[in-house]
């Protein structure tokens, strides 16, 4: 068949039920799905089948309203990526950095809504940052070491780089967050590369000021088929994460985009979106068994 639908839960909570339930729903679009086929006991299950992939994920998704069950299509031939490209902040890390730098300086609220703001597409997200950093001029560097020092990768990201690298995928950090944190993450994930802003630093502090060019949503584009060319790869063969405004640009161009538990405006922009599961359900979405998964 020519397309697969990928349901994903949380480690247990899919029941074969709910399998049943989508595999009606398909079957009502006349989309004749095959045998499932389990990547994960309970947890991630492949249902080929034939016809539109958006109108399966949306026939999935109305069956399964109210389960935590994420659903989505891929077509069978070429699922297994050869190029990821990942947001860091909310993405591959649990937190917004900016944010959590901004709590030394008593500004964590006042600058998490206008990041906020910022990743749903509200303001510009340039205009955005260079405001934000502006508030932390003075804030000594020691800041950026509290906050690496409690930054946490989200469930999944080691298995997803780790196992995407063992494949001999290419790996990208991209972020609109700082060179001083997607350096730390890449080296403890094993991204091949990281591309992000730097903070200008004078005497120890922060000037209130990023280098240009500020790294955005065209930069972030522009990394990623920059790498899908310098390796020859075709844009079907790139698979791209992200969950604010910035990232919609890369994950509309790239084979497989994924909106990862991602802000309102870019959940309803993204085909593929996850909403429930970790990020090894964008290993599942490749077909990979969870037997396959590597860290690096």
């Amino acid at each position: 068949m020519p397309h697969v639908l990928t349901l994903i839960a949380p480690a247990g909570a899919l029941d074969p039920a709910l399998v049943a339930r989508a595999r009606t729903a398909l079957d009502a679009l006349g989309a004749t799905p095959g045998t499932p086929d389990w990547l994960a006991e309970r947890e991630a299950v492949d249902l080929p089948f034939e016809g539109s992939p958006d109108q399966a994920m949306a026939a999935a998704r109305a069956a399964l309203a109210e389960a935590p069950v994420d659903a989505i299509a891929t077509p069978a031939e070429g699922r297994r990526k050869r190029l990821l490209v990942a947001d860091m902040d909310s993405t591959i890390v649990t937190t917004e950095t900016l944010d959590e730098i901004a709590a030394y300086a008593g500004l964590k609220e006042k600058i998490a809504e206008i990041t906020r703001r910022a990743m749903n597409g509200e303001l510009d997200f340039r205009q955005a940052l260079i405001a934000r950093v502006g508030m932390l001029e003075g804030l000594a560097v020691a800041a950026l070491e509290a906050t690496w020092a409690e930054t946490r990768m989200m469930p999944g990201a080691a298995e997803l780089v780790g196992t995407m690298r063992a494949q001999g995928a290419v790996t990208c950090l991209a972020s609109g967050g700082f060179t001083f944190f997607t350096a730390r993450v890449a080296e403890e994930l094993g991204f091949h590369h990281h591309v992000s802003n730097t903070l200008l630093i004078a005497e120890g502090k922060l000037t209130g000021r990023v280098a240009e060019p500020i790294f955005d949503r065209h930069a972030k584009l522009a990394t990623l088929t920059r790498l899908a060319a310098e390796n020859g790869l075709p844009m079907e063969a790139t698979l791209a994460v992200g969950d604010g405004a910035n990232d919609l640009d890369m994950i509309r161009a790239a084979g497989l985009g994924v909106a990862f538990r991602a802000k309102p405006t870019v959940a309803a922009a993204a085909s593929a979106r996850v909403d429930h599961g970790d990020l090894t359900a964008l290993l599942f979405a490749q077909g990979y068994r969870r037997s396959e998964f590597r860290t690096f």
